[in-house]
């Protein structure tokens, strides 16, 4: 059974059809029992977005109904992620990531992301 996180970069790559997202990241994406994307990356694009750091090809008020249409689930921060956050070293310092680390570990979930610091905990990452 394969499930996966998302991390922002990713997630956004595969909403926009970015060639920047491996075809081989796709085509596991495509045959995967679970994929998810963390209510903190919407969070996090919200922000960037709203400071002119990021824009989208696509309105970011149609994601919901685009992550209805796909299957991807959208996973909330759970009381447990903050707590699993408060346990994690500080190898990495972005409160965005580490709460995607927390989920992936606590939801046994492969984190899809070419964030090489994730290495440094205790998580299952894919990247080409």
């Amino acid at each position: 059974m394969s499930s996966f996180l998302l991390d922002t970069h990713a997630f956004i790559w595969l909403a926009q059809q970015d060639p920047k997202l491996p075809e081989s990241i796709r085509g596991e994406l495509e045959v995967a029992d679970r994929v998810c994307v963390s209510i903190a990356s919407l969070w996090e694009m919200a922000i960037k977005l709203s400071i002119g750091k990021l824009s989208l090809q696509l309105n970011f008020e149609d994601i919901e109904a685009r992550l209805s249409s796909t299957g991807i689930v959208l996973l909330p921060i759970s009381f447990a992620d903050t707590v699993q956050v408060q346990n994690l070293p500080l190898h990495h310092r972005d409160p965005f990531d580490r709460i995607l680390i927390a989920q992936s570990i606590n939801n046994a979930l492969t984190l899809i992301s070419r964030d090489s610091a994730f290495a440094a905990y205790s998580v299952q990452q894919l990247w080409a």
